[in-house]
């Protein structure tokens, strides 16, 4: 029987599991996400040689591709998802886990202060793996909530107060960042002062201990510019540009952006 458990565990038939519960409903940028990690035997004794837990997401990167004999151009691009690990944490120690018995971890991760807010197409997840000797691996994934930090927010606030709303988000790869892609939000004009004067807002957002860093671009124009962020990111391009300094309050920041957005803009 003893043998028959530990073939089947083998297997994940029976093995030790993992489950991660979040201390906090809503995680932000720049400050840490406590959890706790619950082992739970199989039906045989295991030896647990790791835990792993990674705070990932997913950016949007071109792909080149080839086209074929008969497409003209040999290569051409294709938008992929790939993930990316913001933050990890892991167990420096082994163990053994007995059937029924159940283990118990306390983890803090740092939520990187550039972690994609959760809304639109960003996702960010928490994915909990034990390293389980001659078996098969379980894992947890969980879906996370990440809110804007406060001046970032405070900057949001503001726009939707004059009528802009959030369209579209998506995080797109480019350089020269501490991630390698950047947030993107675009804003759209429903009612308010913007309201027939833009046809969108699009802004990026890098935020540090320090300030909040901003690059923001209008489009009065009916063909759009979808995608021109991330691409003028790279190149450096971009004019309206704007430091915010993390000793403001949230309205002091959504009132400097409001200002700055009506005097270059």
């Amino acid at each position: 029987m003893s043998f028959l458990k530990k073939t089947l565990a083998s297997f994940g038939i029976g093995s030790a599991k993992v489950d991660t519960v979040l201390q906090q409903n809503v995680l932000f940028p720049g400050q840490p996400v406590e959890l706790k990690i619950f082992v739970y035997g199989g039906g045989t004794e295991q030896d647990i040689d790791n835990i792993d837990v990674d705070l990932c997401c997913q950016y949007v990167a071109e792909e080149a591709v080839e086209r074929g004999s008969h497409g003209g151009d040999s290569m051409r691009t294709r938008r992929v998802k790939r993930p990316y690990v913001l933050g990890h944490w892991q167990l420096p120690y082994a163990f053994t886990i007995h059937p029924g018995e159940t283990r118990e971890f306390d983890v803090s991760i740092e939520v990187p202060w550039n972690t994609p807010v959760t809304v639109g197409e960003s996702k960010v997840w928490l994915e909990t793996g034990l390293d389980i000797s001659h078996a098969i691996d379980p894992t947890d994934k969980d879906m996370l909530t990440v809110r804007p930090d406060p001046l970032t927010e405070g900057v949001f606030s503001a726009l939707e107060a004059q009528g802009l709303r959030i369209r579209q988000v998506e995080c797109e790869e480019t350089k020269g960042f501490s991630l390698p892609f950047v947030q993107e939000f675009e804003f759209v004009p429903t009612t308010g002062p913007y309201h027939g004067r833009w046809r969108e807002l699009e802004i990026v957002a890098n935020r540090t201990s320090e300030e909040l860093e901003l690059w923001l671009e209008v489009d009065r124009n009916k063909s759009g510019m979808k995608g021109m962020m991330a691409s003028l990111l790279g190149g450096g391009k971009l004019k309206r540009h704007m430091l915010l300094s993390s000793q403001l309050t949230s309205e002091q920041a959504g009132q400097q952006v409001l200002e700055y957005l009506e005097t270059h803009c």
